[in-house]
Parts: structure tokens; C-alpha cells; sequence
């Protein structure tokens, strides 16, 4: 993996790990638009180089097909790492919850080292998951949380937890520069339809003429943030001076029984509704406190969830048909 970009550009330049899946790939993008030399790097494990075609015949962006688990090398300089590399789906992390649960401690240390080495500035994407199922309500950055660490979603929340614990020794012991992202619910287009998250499930079944399959009694409550205004609090962040973990989503929260009435209503379809178990561990209320991402960040959602189901609505729509078929009839 040999860099053809000099080391005496002016350009700054980020690596984004993670890069051709669904954030990773509206990084790539944002961080073009900002004039950066970009390398991408993925597995393609669960990222999809579709994502980010448009980007190879640009002669600032490159791309690495590596796993990060393993050690990572680049030449030249790098200014910013972005970790994003992770199974992000209750589908992808329990068929594959070993090479989860190493993406999130050795390759978060792989990334670490690399900052470390480089003496870049490193941003790692957490999740709201670190809460588990919450016993506070908004969650807001210092609450513990409430995992279960040998439930089947122990893998991710777990590897998650373990990323921010190392993330801040990194912090504390070799004073790298380190940022914390605890992401909510995020959706908009280059999601993947077969990736078992309600909204794409829920578009998915829609499309087909399915009826929504919701879990438990539909009470459960998400809060769904439009991906562009995720990067832009993303972005923020990576130049903000705060090491510690900030909370980034749209506090909106809805039920999903009331979220899927609501996507009935956009495609203008006559599904109905139908009720399957509740999967374990399956938190019951998600809500981020944005308080400190106001504060520290100057950030606040802006995009409504009824223009960004549209545009998300609409991007499904123009997927091929096989697209659509993928999607698993069950999902969390």
C-alpha cells in the first residue's frame, strides 16, 4: 500500500478508515469538498466500493483495500484519521461478531498507533450502543450505561466501549490528539437495504408490497438523524479541542410503531403493521442529549425527518430491483 501523494503537498491529508461504507463513504465526500488529500481504506467486509467510485478519477483520493485489524501502513504525512471500520448492524455483528469485536479493539489500536507515529489528530466514531438499554433518559455523555456484555449484541457494545476506553489512554499516556463521536441513529442515502436497521427494513418491505414487520409492541423509541447533519457535527468535532466523548444525533425521538405509520404514509402504500417478539437486549428508548454538542460545537440538526425520509425514500426507489430482494424479512 504505497502513497503516490508527495510529502511536501500542502494539502492536508486524512485517511478515513471505513471508507466505502455508509458514513465513511459521505466522509470521503465531505472531506474532498474541503480540499483534503484523502485516502480510504476498507475491507469491504460489509462497505460497498459503489459508494465511492466517483471518487477514484480524482487524483486527491486514494483507496486502500485493507482491514485494519491487521497493522497499517502509510507513507507520507497524515494531518487526521477518521476510524469509522465496524460492522454498524445487528445483522452484520451477529454473523460476524469475532471480526467486530477486532475491529473495534485491534484495529482501533492499529489507528491509535498510526496517529500516534504520525502525530495526526485522531476522530473514532462510538455509538449511542455504548448506553445499552438506558436507565437514563435522554442519554446524555456521562451516563454509564446499562450493557450486557455476553448478550448477543455484546460484541458491538462491548468492542465499542473497549475503542472509547483506549482511545482515552492513547489520550492520557502518549498525549495523541483524539477525539470521541457517540453516534444515534443515522439514515439517508447509501444506506444498505439489507442491512436489518428499521428505516431500510422498513422502506425495503414498503417497496415490495410487504406488510412492516415492527418488534415487541412498537413502543421503543429511536431518534433519527439525517446523515449530512451527522457529518457536519462529525466535522466539527474532528476540529473542535475536545478529547472527550460528545453525543451527535437528532434528538427527535419517535416510537417505531408511530415510524412505521409514518413510512406507510411516504410511500403511499396499504401495508399493514404486524408485531414479532422483541429480540433480547433490544434497548427500549434512544435519545441523545445534544446539550454539549450545542455548546462546544455550535451544531444543531437542521434537516427535518420528513425531507430526509424523502430524499432517503427517494434513493431507494432508484435502486435496481435485485437490490430490493436482498433485504432479510427479519431485523432488529
Amino acid at each position: 500500500m504505497e502513497s503516490n501523494t508527495s510529502t511536501t503537498s500542502k494539502r492536508k491529508r486524512v485517511l478515513i478508515t471505513g471508507a466505502a461504507g455508509f458514513l465513511g463513504s459521505h466522509l470521503c465526500d465531505r472531506f474532498i469538498k474541503e480540499g483534503y488529500d484523502v485516502i480510504g481504506m476498507d475491507n469491504l467486509i460489509t462497505g460497498d466500493l459503489k459508494n465511492i467510485e466517483h471518487l477514484f478519477k480524482l487524483p486527491n483520493f486514494e483507496f486502500y483495500h485493507h482491514d485494519v485489524s491487521k497493522f497499517i501502513h502509510v507513507t507520507g504525512h497524515l494531518d487526521y484519521i477518521l476510524h469509522f471500520a465496524s460492522p454498524a448492524s445487528p445483522i452484520d455483528y451477529l454473523k460476524i461478531p469475532i471480526q467486530t469485536l477486532k475491529v473495534g479493539s485491534l484495529g482501533t489500536h492499529n489507528c491509535l498507533g498510526l496517529a500516534k507515529a504520525k502525530q495526526a489528530r485522531i476522530l473514532v466514531a462510538s455509538t449511542s450502543e455504548v448506553y445499552g438499554d438506558p436507565l437514563v433518559h435522554p442519554q446524555t455523555e456521562d451516563y454509564w450505561g446499562n450493557v450486557n456484555p455476553i448478550g448477543p449484541r455484546g460484541v458491538y457494545d462491548e468492542a465499542k466501549r473497549f475503542q472509547e476506553a483506549i482511545t482515552m489512554a492513547y489520550h492520557t499516556f502518549h498525549q495523541v490528539e483524539t477525539r470521541i463521536v457517540r453516534i444515534f441513529n443515522t439514515y439517508g442515502p447509501r444506506m444498505r437495504l439489507n442491512d436489518g436497521r428499521a428505516l431500510p427494513a422498513f422502506i425495503g418491505q414498503a417497496l415490495r408490497g410487504e406488510d412492516l414487520t415492527v418488534f415487541g409492541d412498537g413502543s421503543q423509541t429511536r431518534s433519527f438523524c439525517y446523515v449530512d447533519d451527522l457529518i457536519e457535527g462529525i466535522y466539527r468535532l474532528l476540529m473542535s479541542d475536545y478529547a472527550y466523548p460528545v453525543n451527535v444525533g437528532n434528538p427527535d425521538e419517535i416510537s417505531l410503531r408511530d415510524f412505521a405509520e409514518e413510512i406507510i404514509k411516504l410511500t403511499g402504500t396499504s401495508q399493514k403493521i404486524t408485531y414479532k417478539p422483541l429480540p433480547a437486549d433490544d434497548p427500549k428508548q434512544r435519545q441523545p442529549d445534544i446539550t454539549k454538542a450545542k455548546a462546544l460545537l455550535q451544531w444543531t440538526p437542521k434537516v427535518s425527518r420528513a425531507e430526509g425520509l424523502r430524499i432517503t425514500y427517494d434513493y431507494f426507489k432508484s435502486l435496481p430491483k435485485e437490490e430490493l430482494h436482498k433485504m432479510p424479512k427479519e431485523f432488529k
